[in-house]
């Protein structure tokens, strides 16, 4: 009787060596385990190779869009290519199924529309809403992409990026690039504050007399992340703090806790 193999065993299949796939890979994965952009020297000296054998390479990978070069430094950096291929096949499918729930329960709890964006290609993107029932009511187009720095839901999700993905983000921003090194510095601290308070209020951003609150859907370090929000033309800055703030946040983990985000 011939013994049945473990399926974890692979020995017994055949080993092909691509090595020029198998040099892609391994500058993919040596970006993708560094914190910080990596100059064709460090990468060689990481993945013990020669500068010169690793040339063709990088420029390949640049050319196809899989990492971005730093024309200052000449440091390499993954772009958010893989992500988007990884995520091909609506990638946003299972948030929007785990959301829909959720979101229904704080609009019947709070009397408010409420929707839900992500950050896509440099632009904040509506995937979601959920309206009120009320005769008065906002409404924001599903689908629809907004400026990043301009939007509260923007500025939320801008706070919660890592270092390196933010400046990536915002060096590719064309309104970013038209700020003063003084409005810089106050986006920065503006950022620190909402990562510091974990939401976003303000007032008459979009249109005059709107209030908008927004919390993070997902976590600091989760793989996903959302922006919750809600406007309202008619509450007051205490209603939104001691009743729409704690709502929103109830609703952001019950969203999380079904899309796995969190447990």
């Amino acid at each position: 009787m011939n013994k049945i193999r473990d399926l974890d065993d692979t020995s017994s299949h055949p080993t092909y060596h691509v090595p020029a796939l198998e040099k892609g890979l391994d500058i993919l994965e040596c970006l993708a385990a560094h914190d910080t952009p990596l100059t064709q020297a460090q990468l060689a000296r990481v993945l013990e190779r020669g500068a010169s054998e690793l040339f063709r390479m990088l420029t390949c990978l640049e050319r196809r869009g899989y990492i971005r070069r730093d024309p200052l430094s000449g440091a390499y950096c993954l772009t958010l290519r893989l992500f988007e291929l990884a995520h091909t096949h609506s990638p946003y499918q299972g948030l929007l199924q785990a959301a829909a729930a959720p979101m229904r329960t704080l609009v019947d709890e709070v009397g408010e529309s409420c929707h839900l964006s992500v950050v896509h290609r440099g632009k904040l993107v509506v995937l979601a809403q959920e309206e009120s029932r009320g005769r008065l009511r906002l409404s924001v187009e599903v689908g629809g992409t907004f400026p990043l720095l301009h939007t509260a839901s923007g500025r939320l999700l801008l706070s919660y990026m890592d270092e390196a993905t933010r400046a990536e983000t915002l060096q590719q921003d064309e309104e970013y690039k038209t700020l003063t090194e003084e409005e810089r510095d106050a986006l920065e601290e503006r950022l620190a504050q909402i990562r510091a308070h974990d939401y976003e209020y303000i007032v008459g951003e979009s249109n005059d007399g709107v209030r908008d609150m927004v919390v993070l859907v997902g976590t600091p370090d989760s793989h996903l992340q959302a922006a919750l929000a809600i406007c309202s033309l008619s509450r007051k800055q205490k209603s939104f703090l001691n009743e729409i703030l704690p709502a929103l946040r109830r609703c952001a983990t019950s969203i999380s806790r079904a899309a796995g985000i969190v447990v």
